[in-house]
């Protein structure tokens, strides 16, 4: 493993799955499930370290040898952790792991211009610390260069016969991350629950009890139905349900993925999914989700294939 990544640049075909790593039990959660997806994609799995330290910002005093210590310490670690638990997790795999000088942000996100998938843990410690509550997780979703797996919750278990949830508002930035869920679940054989919400708290509270619910209900999922129905008959095996519920799409989406594998959910939207990433909605889905989330932009759902 060397300081600096020197690999060409892969085609789409041969795009590694890529997992940050920083030692924490998180963190190999994630090597867990990011080597099962790379083996279900027969893609080689990259783990990586940011190794944040940087020679010329060495704090005053310590020894250049020390330094080096330390990222051979680094080096060792990834070895005997993160890549004795994907070797674990899949035979034959193949993996191929690297401290990379240099700080999380920017290190992952140079690794998702080359990879088809980013995958990281729900939070860390040293140089990834607070990949779920802090910048790392928020900021990545926000910018990375591929769809973004952030493993979290009680069922981390990546070959889960539980469903794949998406959350669908209906605008044409939510058509990447329906693509990716149809095509998780087809290579999961799972089915998709598909979830659309009408919210109402906005609602004046006179008006609220003289709308008939139950026919705008009826009505959404009528139309989320016929919005779906080009993905549906691409994908004939996946068992599609849509679902249209009242109130608020964060508390939804975390009440399903109680009995999901994966939560699915664009970077932007309007209604009830304005503001995915950066907005209340995917902090409540980061924050509070039983299962793993992926955040997929629009410009990213080609970068790899089926989740």
């Amino acid at each position: 493993m060397s300081d600096e990544s020197t690999a060409p640049e892969p085609t789409p075909g041969t795009r590694p799955v890529v997992v940050g790593v920083d030692g924490s039990d998180g963190a190999l959660d994630a090597v867990n499930w990011a080597a099962v997806e790379a083996h279900r994609r027969a893609a080689p799995l990259r783990v990586v370290t940011a190794f944040a330290w940087a020679p010329e910002r060495g704090h005053p005093g310590l020894r250049e040898h020390y330094r080096a210590d330390l990222l051979q310490r680094a080096r060792e670690h990834l070895r005997t952790g993160a890549v004795t638990v994907a070797e674990r997790a899949v035979s034959g795999l193949r993996v191929c792991a690297e401290v990379v000088v240099g700080p999380p942000i920017a290190t992952l996100y140079e690794e998702s211009r080359r990879a088809q998938l980013l995958v990281l843990g729900n939070r860390g410690l040293g140089g990834l610390g607070g990949l779920l509550v802090g910048s790392v997780a928020v900021g990545l979703s926000a910018h990375a260069a591929c769809p973004v797996v952030v493993v979290r919750g009680e069922d981390r278990d990546p070959l889960s016969p539980r469903p794949v949830v998406l959350g669908v508002d209906g605008s044409p930035t939510s058509e990447a991350a329906t693509a990716f869920a149809f095509d998780a679940a087809a290579a999961r054989d799972a089915p998709l629950v598909a979830v659309r919400t009408v919210p109402d708290s906005t609602i004046d509270a006179r008006i609220a009890p003289l709308i008939d619910w139950d026919a705008v209900l009826d009505t959404q999922r009528t139309l989320l139905t016929e919005h779906l129905g080009g993905w549906a008959d691409k994908h004939p095996d996946v068992a599609l349900t849509p679902v249209v519920v009242r109130g608020g799409a964060a508390t939804a989406l975390v009440e399903r993925s109680r009995a999901a594998q994966l939560v699915v959910v664009g970077s932007r939207g309007r209604g009830g999914f304005a503001g995915l990433v950066l907005g209340s909605v995917s902090h409540g889905v980061l924050h509070h989700s039983h299962c793993p989330v992926a955040i997929v932009r629009p410009d990213t759902a080609g970068a790899g294939g089926p989740a």
